[in-house]
């Protein structure tokens, strides 16, 4: 029972992404990835296997490149849904990875119901 803290989030990580594809029904998914120093989102098409959109604090003009806070999230969020609806998208499912639902995943997705996308 040796599970080391990286086993355990990938673990964690697949159990939250097959409850969503399970239910997904052709929707996109809205996929969140936090470092220690940015945070990311994607919306992915799980059935033909394309990013469809993506925002994150790399991209310079959001002017958070190497910032991973809570103001920073919900930019990263707001930005996300107006590329999804410029897309053509208004619903998807969340998925927080192996992440908890609070704190910045929390804050990019208020941001991002803010901005018109309905999970």
């Amino acid at each position: 029972m040796a599970n080391t803290k990286r086993e355990l989030f990938l673990k964690r990580r697949l159990r939250v992404r097959n409850r969503i594809k399970a239910m997904a029904n052709g929707r996109l998914r809205l996929s969140v990835h936090r470092s220690n120093k940015n945070i990311s989102a994607q919306l992915i098409d799980d059935v033909n296997g394309v990013t469809v959109a993506a925002a994150s604090t790399l991209e310079k003009d959001l002017g958070f490149v190497g910032k991973n806070n809570i103001e920073a999230a919900s930019k990263v969020g707001a930005v996300i849904a107006e590329r999804a609806r410029k897309a053509g998208i208004e619903e998807c499912y969340f998925d927080r990875g192996a992440f908890l639902f609070h704190g910045k995943v929390k804050a990019l997705a208020e941001a991002a119901r803010e901005g018109g996308l309905k999970f």
